[in-house]
């Protein structure tokens, strides 16, 4: 299938991996111009080449800045150059209880998972509605809807991001322009591999007995019975920023491998 995005280019926070890394591959192979983000320049120009070498002939720059740090947030909006196509993925995760989550953390949390893509999604809105054509998507999680007990202020962030989604989408009315959500559910990206494999060599056992034991524990209900793969998120992804969704705006779609126990 043809998404006809040859002629858009697309910013993808927290793109050096994950799904963020797989989303760019997926616009990189329909013909979309990239522009890969990380936290530092190594990173990101590890991950340019990589893209550049996995799609020659693809139109690939990256802009490095910690999102957590204002002054480079702001560096990073006066380098960005109008967009067809912004994805908000950057985040950050932790388990942790309930009682020993700080202030701070929750002001990170919040700068991170929300406020990068306050600060992106108003840097290019405007634009995109001037020229009567945009997709702006958010990469949010089904702990947005069942928020875990032990990710208590992760899963209130991305119940945040459902909300500001919802709210933009009101903005582009009558326009071409369209701002979508994504619950994922639980992935196995690059993180959670590391983490894995942490756990399988300290019980000695492989990663992959890990994986279903975690997934087993965890997400009991899932109707996947596995971790999802970036790949599989980033197809959704795709499609949402391709002319062929225009008639999905306004709307959080499901791609949770069934953990979800509501419509």
């Amino acid at each position: 299938m043809d998404l006809q995005l040859a002629s858009k280019r697309a910013f993808i926070s927290g793109s050096t991996q994950g799904i963020g890394f797989a989303i760019a591959q997926y616009l990189a192979q329909e013909g979309a111009a990239i522009i890969i983000h990380g936290r530092t320049q190594a990173k990101v120009d590890k991950t340019v080449k990589r893209l550049s070498d996995s799609f020659p002939g693809a139109v690939v720059m990256g802009i490095a800045a910690d999102l957590a740090v204002r002054e480079e947030t702001e560096a990073l909006l006066q380098q960005l150059p109008p967009v067809d196509i912004l994805v908000n993925n950057a985040g950050i995760f932790e388990v942790k209880d309930f009682m020993d989550i700080g202030d701070d953390s929750w002001h990170n949390f919040f700068n991170v998972n929300v406020m990068s893509a306050v600060r992106l999604s108003r840097q290019v809105l405007q634009g995109m509605l001037s020229r009567n054509w945009g997709r702006i998507i958010f990469i949010s999680s089904e702990s947005g809807l069942n928020v875990p007990g032990n990710m208590i202020h992760y899963g209130t962030t991305k119940a945040a991001m459902l909300a500001l989604g919802n709210g933009l989408s009101k903005l582009t009315k009558g326009t071409r322009v369209t701002v979508n959500t994504i619950l994922g559910g639980p992935a196995y990206s690059d993180g959670v591999a590391t983490v894995v494999e942490q756990i399988a060599a300290s019980h000695q056992q492989s990663a992959e007995a890990i994986r279903q034991q975690i997934m087993q524990s965890a997400n009991p209900h899932s109707l996947l019975e596995r971790f999802i793969d970036p790949a599989e998120i980033a197809s959704l992804a795709a499609y949402l920023a391709s002319p062929l969704s225009s008639a999905i705006n306004g709307a959080s779609i499901r791609a949770d491998g069934g953990v979800l126990r509501t419509l």
